[in-house]
C-alpha cells in the first residue's frame, strides 16, 4: 500500500508559514492538510482559501487537502478550487444535497471526499463510495487540534476498507485526529493509507532548526514500513 502522511498547518506557525510547509515537504511528507472551520458547524475559526492561495503563490506544488468543517458548504467550494485545492473533503450533515456537493467539487477541478466524525454512521457511503476520491475518518471530534485519538475508529477504518476493496475502487482512506509514531503502525493495520498529523508533526523539534521534522517523519515512515 502506499503510504501519505499529511501534516495538518492547523499546528504549524502562521507566522512563517510558507516555510513551515516547505520544511515539512522536504523532510519527507506528501499532503498539505487544511482544516477549515467556520465557528458554527465547529466551535472555533480557521483558514479560508486566501492562505490556500498565498501557498501556491508561495511555490507549494504538492497536493493540497482541503477538510472544510463549515456549514453550508457549497458556497466556500468554488473559491477554494480557484485557490489551488486538490482535494476538497467535506461532512455528509453539513450539506442538504450530498451528490450535488460532490458533483460541485468535481465540476471545478477537485478530487471529492466525505468525513465522518467518531460517532458518525457510515451510511451514506453506501450510496456515495463511487462518486469519490477519499474518505476521511475523524478519529477526534472537529474543532481544535491536539486531542486524544479515539480508539473504536479504527474499527469504522476496517469497515470502509472493506467496502473500498469490495468494491475494487481507487478511493484513498484518510484519518485525522491524534495520529502519531506510538500508533501509526496499529492505524495503517487497519486499513488507512493516509494520515493527517498536526502537532505530532509541527510540534516537533527546535523550531529554530530547518530539519526539524526530518526525525519525526522518518519515525513515521519507520513505523509504517512494519506493517
Amino acid at each position: 500500500m502506499n503510504y501519505r502522511i499529511a501534516p495538518s498547518i492547523l499546528s504549524a506557525n502562521f507566522a512563517k508559514l510558507g516555510e513551515e510547509v516547505d520544511n515539512v515537504l522536504k523532510s519527507g511528507a506528501d499532503i498539505v492538510h487544511f482544516d477549515v472551520m467556520d465557528n458554527h458547524y465547529v466551535p472555533n475559526l480557521t483558514i479560508g482559501p486566501l492562505v490556500c492561495e498565498a501557498l501556491r503563490k508561495h511555490g507549494v506544488t504538492a497536493p493540497i487537502d482541503v477538510h472544510l468543517m463549515v456549514k453550508p458548504v457549497d458556497r466556500i467550494v468554488p473559491d477554494f478550487a480557484k485557490a489551488g485545492a486538490s482535494y476538497i473533503t467535506f461532512h455528509p450533515e453539513a450539506s442538504e444535497h450530498i451528490d450535488r456537493t460532490i458533483a460541485l467539487i468535481r465540476e471545478t477541478g477537485c478530487k471529492p471526499g466525505l468525513v465522518f466524525n467518531p460517532a458518525t454512521p457510515l451510511d451514506v457511503l453506501e450510496w456515495t463510495l463511487d462518486k469519490i476520491d477519499m474518505v476521511l475518518l475523524m478519529s477526534v471530534n472537529p474543532g481544535f487540534g491536539g486531542q486524544k485519538f479515539i480508539p473504536h475508529v479504527l474499527d469504522k477504518a476496517r469497515q470502509v476498507r472493506k467496502m473500498i476493496d469490495a468494491r475494487k475502487l481507487d478511493v484513498s482512506l484518510e484519518i485525522d485526529g491524534g495520529v502519531g509514531p506510538a500508533n501509526i503502525r496499529e492505524v495503517a493495520q487497519a486499513g488507512v493509507d493516509t494520515f493527517v498529523a498536526g502537532s505530532a508533526v509541527f510540534g516537533a523539534g527546535r523550531e529554530s532548526d530547518p530539519n526539524r521534522y526530518d526525525s519525526i517523519i522518518a519515525a513515521l515512515r519507520a513505523e509504517l514500513a512494519k506493517v
